[in-house]
């Protein structure tokens, strides 16, 4: 089944009714998943009448792939000049997905997109690309002389990552919102303490 957006020819798109579809879609398959992810159920969450969102798209595989496009937050490379500010905004990308309005669509996406048609190959694509984008910023380090040559890519990268999304995960829901307003402060303890580790033992 195809996963392209089907709009009707001639119609005129209204960027902000595409912004509400796609957090509705997102807000649905958050809370209820594959299983109870509707167009209908969009359409009432986005306030938009059913056929508006048929005019765009043309199954609901097709909907949830724009809306993951559209919605997520991107975990994507940065290239600030220093290893540590670029550290620095990955963490802060993924607290921002983690935490954000979008962040039980995120979880979700991680235990079914596999299993969904059309979305699996679309967000497995996503995934590789931030997977590169990272190993990208920690290569960059090294080539700068910022790491030691010797540092495993992928433990360093496991231990920010793992380490931004379970405090996302772990944060209190009366502490959510604050966390939220500034993820970069966060973000900014995390690498300045994985980074003495990294120094101590290279030491």
């Amino acid at each position: 089944m195809s996963a392209s957006p089907a709009a009707a020819p001639g119609r005129p798109r209204d960027p902000e009714v595409d912004r509400r579809i796609a957090q509705a879609a997102l807000d649905v398959f958050g809370d209820a998943g594959w299983a109870g992810f509707a167009m209908e159920a969009v359409a009432r969450r986005a306030c938009v009448g059913k056929a508006s969102l048929y005019l765009r798209w043309n199954s609901k595989e097709a909907l949830l792939t724009h809306a993951i496009t559209a919605g997520l937050p991107r975990v994507s490379d940065v290239d600030t000049g220093t290893l540590h500010g670029d550290l620095v905004e990955l963490a802060t990308q993924m607290l921002d997905l983690y935490v954000g309005s979008s962040s039980r669509a995120a979880i979700r996406l991680n235990l079914e997109a596999e299993a969904i048609p059309g979305v699996a190959e679309h967000y497995l694509s996503m995934r590789k690309a931030q997977v590169v984008a990272a190993r990208a910023i920690v290569r960059r380090g090294i080539d700068r002389a910022e790491l030691p040559g010797t540092i495993s890519v992928t433990l360093l990268l496991d231990t920010l990552i793992g380490g931004a999304m379970m405090h996302a995960l772990t944060t209190p829901a009366d502490r959510r919102a604050a966390l939220a307003g500034d993820t970069a402060a966060h973000a900014r303890l995390l690498v300045d303490f994985l980074l003495s580790a990294v120094t101590a033992v290279d030491a």
